[in-house]
């Protein structure tokens, strides 16, 4: 069989091998032609005993081959069999085929990211696909706390992974600018305004936000505006009030997103779906009106509500039910005004509006009742042609030495973001905000993230890539021509003599530094930014154990004094865990020093 040329990494050359087989039986009348392989997947097996890599081309083909799924799979091995990186094949169960490679294929998945360099792992399956991802989107009232900061990890994570899988993403910030809340604020700078006025304000009153960070935004009033203010009644002053307490506290908000290396490219205000005459909302309903879906009706009483909580009484009403959803949902309320829900139809139209049909909204654990409805709005605006993914992001425990942390003095009744990030660093909150999957509750302990250990994650995978930079350093006396230059020692190392590294140990680090780009393209494709940081996990892991098996078995160490050339090969295969620490580590936005203090 000839081979085909040489895709981006290991797995998608053997998946376009897989491919070339089924194109074959095809052209043998085997399997129609022409039959559709997106199905077809090359993944490590469940279990390692069964080889390197696996495929479910069988199991997929069957039915339009109309054959039997073991029969197909042996007919697709026999000619697998043939393939030159291939050792062996397996067919298991009902028809799963499993491979085991060569180990001439494992060194060409070394001499891979040596030619890619910090390129290795980048993938082109969005293939440019427009992206929104919303994150954050807190409520403008105040600091971010510990819990915003997970949110606001996973979504900006989520976006440089999407990025680095050859999307084009848009990382959004949605302004929660309108509403009751944003009033309240506006009554609690007030407050603090005449008190910058120097009247003595006591208590701050139930119902207001009682944290110090509005005190800065009372000072600016009264230098803005002096006691003028005074003088005018709350209809008067309350609109000039909330739009200087919104921009103070976005810009704090801003502030604290950038101590964690966090900036959005789109702050989109929910207030201006509704101003200067321009009624978003509105049209947005007519729109869903003039298609049947919005109509005037009556809602049956919530199960298990008391009847005094339910208002029997006509309303506009979204049609969700015929796209999903559980019931029909209010756009209105009985005032005449629009239901958040209404807001949040028009807020995503603009997403659509804009030309992204792919979109990903990162929520808080309380929002999971929601997404069904949001999810049927987007259906029917868009005749189910855009799709939204909603991934709740669990609560955060914050311990220190495994008790609870008291709340901060600044916020009032939180522990801030900023507070988090000071004490600890923002490498720590990122790393350990995603070493733990976004839907499961988070403990974080404050104490443990900065200890020097296996047990701390994130120190563990950032040694491993120091430990690397500490090899090649100590290597020169023995390579003296190793370059110290980043760039030149990769291409000094793209000669190294690679098929030396023949200890079991060593392939097992080589495949898995191979499984990097799968796990690029796996996490993307699930919007599962944790599993980049379990790999790392792993990839260290298995890199720290090598070195302390050198320990024992000299003959296993990376610098063997009297033997430069087994010396340069294992320094490949350092600068290929060094080279994926680092790639890795960029795309959670989290620094790969190279020496650990």
């Amino acid at each position: 069989m000839t081979s085909p040329s040489q895709p981006q990494h290991l797995f998608a050359d053997v998946l376009s091998r897989v491919h070339a087989v089924c194109a074959a039986l095809g052209s043998e009348g085997v399997l129609p032609a022409g039959i559709d392989l997106t199905r077809v997947v090359v993944e490590p097996p469940r279990d390692a005993t069964h080889g390197d890599m696996a495929t479910n081309a069988a199991m997929v083909l069957a039915k339009d081959a109309k054959a039997k799924p073991r029969e197909l799979a042996d007919k697709i091995a026999e000619k697998l069999r043939a393939d030159p990186i291939v050792e062996s094949v397996d067919v298991a169960g009902p028809g799963f085929i499993n491979l085991t490679l060569k180990t001439t294929a494992w060194f060409g998945a070394l001499r891979t990211v040596l030619e890619q360099g910090s390129g290795y792992g980048r993938s082109a399956i969005g293939a440019a696909e427009k992206v929104n991802v919303e994150y954050v989107s807190a409520n403008p009232t105040g600091p971010m706390h510990v819990g915003h900061c997970r949110g606001a990890v996973f979504g900006d994570a989520l976006a440089s992974l999407l990025s680095f899988a050859g999307y084009d993403v848009a990382k959004e910030y949605y302004i929660n600018d309108a509403g009751a809340q944003v009033d309240v604020l506006a009554r609690s700078a007030f407050l603090r305004y005449r008190e910058a006025l120097g009247e003595a304000i006591g208590d701050i009153p139930e119902g207001l936000y009682p944290g110090d960070y509005l005190v800065p935004v009372g000072k600016a009033l009264a230098a803005e505006h002096g006691d003028k203010l005074l003088k005018q009644s709350e209809a008067e002053w309350l609109p000039l009030v909330r739009a200087k307490a919104i921009a103070m506290m976005m810009d704090m908000i801003k502030g604290d997103l950038a101590a964690l290396n966090i900036r959005h490219d789109v702050f989109f205000s929910e207030r201006s779906l509704n101003e200067n005459g321009n009624d978003r909302v509105g049209a947005t309903i007519a729109g869903l009106r003039a298609k049947g879906d919005v109509y005037e009706g009556r809602l049956p009483p919530p199960k298990g509500a008391p009847v005094e909580d339910y208002e029997d009484r006509e309303q506009t009403l979204f049609r969700a039910t015929a796209f999903g959803d559980d019931v029909d949902r209010p756009l209105k309320k009985s005032d005449g005004s629009y239901t958040y829900f209404a807001s949040d139809i028009a807020y995503h139209k603009t997403k659509v509006d804009r030309g992204f049909l792919n979109m990903v909204d990162v929520w808080g654990a309380d929002h999971g009742g929601y997404i069904k409805r949001v999810q049927a709005a987007i259906k029917a605006v868009t005749g189910g042609k855009a799709a939204l993914d909603v991934k709740i992001v669990q609560l955060v425990k914050l311990l220190r030495n495994g008790e609870p942390v008291k709340m901060s003095k600044r916020s009032g009744d939180f522990v801030t973001l900023r507070e988090v990030v000071d004490e600890v660093g923002s490498d720590a909150v990122r790393f350990m905000m995603l070493f733990r999957k976004n839907d499961a509750v988070l403990d974080f302990d404050l104490a443990k993230v900065i200890e020097q250990s296996k047990d701390n994650a994130v120190f563990y995978v950032q040694y491993g890539h120091a430990r690397g930079h500490s090899i090649f350093k100590n290597a020169r006396e023995t390579v003296p021509s190793l370059p110290e230059d980043a760039s030149s020692r990769v291409a000094f190392l793209r000669g190294a003599k690679i098929d030396r590294l023949s200890d079991p140990v060593e392939l097992s680090l080589i495949r898995q530094i191979a499984l990097y780009p799968r796990i690029v393209e796996a996490a993307a494709l699930a919007h599962e930014p944790h599993r980049i940081a379990f790999y790392l996990y792993d990839l260290a892991s298995e890199f720290h154990a090598l070195w302390t098996k050198g320990r024992d078995l000299p003959y296993l160490r990376f610098i063997i004094q009297n033997d430069a050339e087994i010396t340069i090969a294992r320094l490949a295969l350092v600068q290929g865990v060094v080279s994926v620490l680092a790639s890795g580590l960029a795309v959670l936005g989290v620094h790969a020093p190279d020496e650990m203090r």
